[in-house]
C-alpha cells in the first residue's frame, strides 16, 4: 500500500508546484476565459489547470510505472512499454486539441467540431490497438468469457472514449464539479482495482486522484479553470483505467459499475443532447440560457447558489459510487 501513497502524494505535491507557475504564465499570455454574457465569472480565468493536470500526471507515470523497477512492487501485473506509450500519446493528442480550443475560446472564437472529434476518435484507437479495449463479459451462468467480434469491440470502445471525453466536458460549467465528479469514480475504480488484484489501474487510478485533488486545491476557489484539456484529459484517463480494470474480467452485472459511478455526467448528458434532438437545436454548443441544458446550469438558473449546487450533485454521485462499491462487493 506504500506505494500507492507515495505516488499519490508525489503527483500532489507536483500539481501544486507547477499551479502557482502556470497561472502567472497564463496571465503574461492573456491564456484566460473572459466574461461573457453567457459565462458569468467577474475575472478572466486562467486555462491551465489541465495543463498542469496532464503534466502531474504524466511525471507520476513515468516515475511509477516507466522507469521504476516494478517487477519487485507490482508482480504478475505490467504495463507494457506499447500500452505506456499508447496512453501517454493518446492523452497528449487529447491534451493538446484541448488546448487548441481553448486558445481558440481566449481570442473570442469557436473551435469547430470536426478536428476534435477526429483527434478523440484517433486517441481511442490508438488505445484500443495497444490492447486498451473492451473485449467481452463473462457468462455468469457458465463461466465462459464470451469475447465480442472484433468490430464490436472497435465501435464500443470507441464510444467508450469519446463518450466520457465528450461528458466531462458538458460538466465543467461550474468550480470544483468536474474535478469532483471526477474524482469520485476515480476513486471507485481504484477500490475496484485493489480489490480485483489489478495494480496496473490501481496505480493509474492513484496518480489521476493526485493530479484532480492537486488541481482542485485552486479551482474550488475560482483560481484556475481546467478549460476543454482538462475536461478532456479526465474523460481519457478514466476511460483508460476502466478499460484497463474492471472491464476486463467483466461479468453482466459487474459492467454496470464504472457506469454506475460514472451516472450522473452520463445520464445528464445523454438527457440533454436527446432533448436537444428532439427540439431541433445543436447538440454541441454550450449554453447555460436555454431550458435544454445541463443540470448544474438549471440549478442555479432555479436560484440555487453555484457552491450547492455542486454541493447537491456531489452528494447524489457519491451515493452512486457508493451503490457501485457495494455491487461490487455483493457479486
Amino acid at each position: 500500500m506504500w506505494i500507492y501513497l507515495i505516488a499519490f502524494a508525489a503527483v500532489i505535491v507536483i500539481t501544486l508546484a507547477l499551479m502557482p507557475v502556470f497561472i502567472k504564465l497564463a496571465y503574461r499570455l492573456d491564456f484566460t476565459d473572459k466574461p461573457t454574457e453567457r459565462k458569468k465569472h467577474k475575472t478572466p480565468a486562467p486555462l491551465v489547470g489541465g495543463l498542469v493536470m496532464f503534466l502531474a500526471f504524466a511525471v507520476g507515470f513515468l516515475i511509477f510505472v516507466a522507469f521504476m523497477e516494478v517487477d519487485s512492487i507490482y508482480p504478475d501485473d505490467l504495463l507494457g512499454a506499447w500500452e505506456i506509450a499508447a496512453i501517454l500519446v493518446g492523452a497528449m493528442m487529447i491534451v493538446g486539441i484541448g488546448l487548441v480550443d481553448d486558445y481558440s475560446k481566449t481570442r473570442g472564437k469557436e473551435f469547430p467540431v470536426f478536428p476534435r472529434l477526429l483527434i478523440k476518435i484517433a486517441a481511442a484507437c490508438l488505445a484500443f490497438a495497444a490492447g486498451i479495449r473492451f473485449t467481452g463479459f463473462t457468462n455468469p451462468f457458465t463461466d465462459i468469457y464470451v469475447t465480442f467480434p472484433f468490430g464490436v469491440q472497435l465501435v464500443l470502445t470507441v464510444l467508450w472514449f469519446v463518450g466520457l471525453i465528450t461528458v466531462f466536458n458538458f460538466m465543467d460549467g461550474l468550480d470544483g464539479l468536474a474535478g469532483l465528479l471526477a474524482l469520485l469514480p476515480g476513486c471507485t475504480l481504484f477500490f475496484v482495482a485493489m480489490s480485483m488484484g489489478q495494480t496496473k489501474s490501481a496505480i493509474m487510478a492513484v496518480l489521476f486522484l493526485g493530479a484532480v485533488a492537486g488541481f482542485l486545491r485552486y479551482n474550488l476557489r475560482g483560481k484556475v479553470w481546467m478549460g476543454d484539456s482538462g475536461a478532456y484529459m479526465l474523460g481519457y484517463l478514466l476511460a483508460v483505467i476502466s478499460l484497463h480494470g474492471i472491464f476486463k474480467q467483466a461479468t453482466i452485472i459487474s459492467m454496470f459499475i464504472p457506469m454506475l459511478a460514472l451516472a450522473v455526467p452520463i445520464v445528464d448528458s445523454i438527457t440533454v443532447v436527446v432533448r436537444r434532438i428532439l427540439a431541433k437545436k445543436p447538440t454541441y454548443v454550450a449554453d447555460s440560457t436555454s431550458d435544454i441544458t445541463h443540470i448544474h446550469y438549471r440549478l442555479t438558473k432555479s436560484g440555487m447558489k453555484p457552491k450547492y449546487a455542486v454541493a447537491l450533485i456531489f452528494l447524489v454521485s457519491a451515493c452512486l459510487n457508493l451503490t457501485a462499491i457495494i455491487l461490487m462487493l455483493v457479486v
